[in-house]
């Protein structure tokens, strides 16, 4: 995009909400196994629509569906982005946002951009710490709350193997003990392997996911920019998930070409990974969609080359026909913009049985579509080991957004709790919420 394009931009953002282009499509055609993808738009302006962000009215909270319940399980909180139910019951909350990035965000297109982020509520400083959430008395609110860990870089995902707390922080995966019951780290943390960050660290959250036999842990990390336009020398180890063996902290690619993953589960059958993904931006308001995807070892997944297997982007230079032809396409679109992050197999769940099998998927919602996507908790029905076939999304949790547009909530990490109730991180709310079956005990 060149600078006068952006100039353009920023004088109609002074007069407007927003800039979009010019025929916004309501219909997302962007949903399920096998989306019917638009051709990609070339716009002069690209669709700029945030939701800014504004507190939630006293005594409300979202809509949960129709057999659900929400309220909340613990308020005040700083950023929560990110949750790890504990065996013991206890729910861990990274409050965190993203670090220092003195590369990020330069030039007249960085600055507006970080503007209208600020006005999303992604402008707050990062707390750099992980909160400890208990219930007590099994009343579904927290009434404990501790810092377990306090002045890391950006923490984000979590897991526990055996007497051991991982934190991915932005830059590094950081081992520290814990016995169960503990309200407070106080050991030093020992490294167990770096991670890509640098001063770009476009892409900063860093997920983390243990197998189930406890020997490995895997890392997402983002891109460092929207489609190699940095070159892909900025990308290196990037657009990918790696595989730290927990013993050594040797690390390894296990799948790459995807350009943000996020959150990760374990099919509860298979024993497959998942993940979810964040696509590209500035193909138009219905490309290219986020999507759900069985993570094969060694496997290529397009970006930035390609998206959804063979369809490739032409702003990529110098092309890589041989990339393309490798590309594994994903298993099920979940619309464009949605900023899908949050994901929960939900097996195990004490919701009603619709919800018996499948993924809860928190979407953190759009800033670049007209209308708006996302903003919202879905849940995608399993049949064994792969999405249903023909299922589409189903809402879960709605009512994020304001009848103005404003952002009440952003929805991000989802768990369930010991007693199989559906938690989620709201970064803007400040909240985590509670999904309960609205027909039993609490």
């Amino acid at each position: 995009m060149h600078a006068s394009s952006w100039i353009l931009c920023s004088l109609v953002w002074a007069a407007m909400a927003g800039c979009s282009s010019a025929a916004p499509t309501a219909v997302d055609p962007g949903y399920g196994p096998n989306p019917n993808l638009p051709a990609p738009e070339k716009q002069l302006i690209p669709t700029v629509n945030v939701a800014k962000a504004k507190p939630w009215p006293p005594g409300t909270a979202p809509v949960a569906a129709t057999g659900l319940a929400v309220k909340a399980f613990a308020t005040g909180l700083t950023h929560p982005r990110w949750l790890l139910v504990l065996p013991n019951g206890d729910v861990l909350v990274a409050e965190t946002n993203a670090p220092p990035r003195p590369e990020e965000g330069k030039g007249l297109k960085g600055m507006v951009m970080k503007a209208k982020m600020k006005e999303a509520g992604a402008g707050t400083p990062s707390p750099n710490r992980i909160t400890l959430l208990r219930d007590a008395d099994g009343d579904g609110a927290a009434e404990v709350r501790s810092v377990l860990l306090e002045n890391l870089n950006s923490p984000f995902g979590m897991a526990l193997v055996g007497d051991h707390l991982y934190i991915a922080c932005t830059d590094a995966v950081l081992r520290f003990p814990y016995r169960t019951g503990d309200t407070r780290i106080s050991a030093a943390a020992t490294k167990l392997a770096d991670l890509p960050a640098g001063p770009i660290n476009h892409h900063w959250t860093k997920s983390l996911i243990a197998n189930p036999a406890g020997t490995k842990l895997y890392a997402t990390v983002g891109s460092n920019s929207n489609v190699a336009e940095r070159g892909m020398e900025a990308e290196e180890g990037r657009a990918a998930i790696w595989e730290i063996d927990i013993a050594t902290g040797q690390k390894r690619l296990f799948a790459t070409g995807l350009r943000n993953p996020n959150g990760m589960g374990w099919e509860p059958g298979s024993k497959v990974l998942w993940t979810v993904v964040n696509e590209r931006d500035e193909l138009g308001d219905n490309l290219v969609p986020d999507y759900l995807t069985s993570v094969r070892d060694g496997a290529f997944y397009g970006w930035p080359y390609s998206y959804f297997g063979a369809h490739v982007d032409a702003r990529v230079s110098p092309k890589k026909p041989e990339m393309v032809a490798k590309a594994v396409a994903p298993d099920y679109a979940l619309g464009s913009h949605t900023a899908s992050l949050g994901l929960t197999f939900s097996d195990g769940t004490t919701l009603p049985a619709a919800f018996a099998h499948g993924v809860f998927i928190g979407q953190h919602g759009s800033w670049n579509r007209e209308p708006r996507s996302g903003y919202k908790v879905v849940f995608v029905r399993f049949d064994g080991p792969k999405p249903a076939a023909g299922a589409l999304p189903v809402d879960v949790l709605t009512g994020f957004l304001s009848p103005q547009g404003e952002a009440y909530g952003r929805p991000v990490g989802v768990a369930l709790d010991g007693k199989g109730a559906l938690l989620v991180a709201d970064d803007v709310g400040n909240v985590v919420w509670r999904v309960t079956n609205a027909t039993i005990a609490r």
